[in-house]
């Protein structure tokens, strides 16, 4: 009896897409509208005091894998995210994919991703980072970028700028592009 069932173990060793561990969401969410907000003031006791909005992330599905050893949110089906900057004026951001990523606070963005500002300036690229430590958007990608200001038409290929466009970094860039000297 020991025999049989000694022959009948299984010794066969899994590779490839067999040996993956099989990972689940700790929750999934659809039609989601996350709302990112903070307190203007502390609160003290059971107060309540006006909050001010940073951030409104919508998504038709979000899968949370907060509980995993490198914790991330995923957006595989795209967001909207409308953020506001210290003036309270709304700047978006749409993509059809996206990760955040909470253990380094990077959040990637793919697929028709496009930034708009409120001054009408518009950054399109198939990819963009954004770190929030730092408050730092990057790209290695090719991007087309719009400034209604000067009139101009920047397309190149990697950029970094700061959070509020303040300063801009065109690794490399190409085409027509006028110039107004001062």
């Amino acid at each position: 009896m020991a025999m049989l069932f000694f022959c009948c173990t299984d010794n066969y060793k899994r590779v490839g897409e067999e040996a993956q561990k099989k990972v689940y969401p700790r929750g999934i969410a659809e039609n989601s509208v996350l709302t990112y907000s903070e307190l203007i003031e502390p609160l003290e006791g059971e107060d309540t005091k006006p909050a001010k909005n940073i951030a409104v992330l919508r998504s038709p599905i979000a899968y949370n894998y907060e509980n995993l050893v490198f914790p991330y949110r995923l957006f595989p089906e795209g967001l909207e995210v409308d953020f506001f900057d210290e003036r309270g004026e709304k700047n978006k951001v749409r993509a059809d994919y996206g990760i955040v990523y909470s253990a380094t606070n990077l959040i990637d963005l793919q697929g028709n991703v496009v930034l708009e500002t409120p001054d009408g300036k518009k950054l399109e690229t198939p990819q963009l980072y954004y770190d929030q430590d730092n408050q730092w958007v990057f790209t290695q990608e090719v991007f087309k970028f719009t400034n209604p200001e000067d009139g101009t038409i920047m397309d190149g290929k990697g950029m970094d700028f700061n959070k509020n466009l303040s300063f801009l970094s065109a690794h490399k860039t190409y085409g027509l592009m006028s110039i107004k000297e001062k």
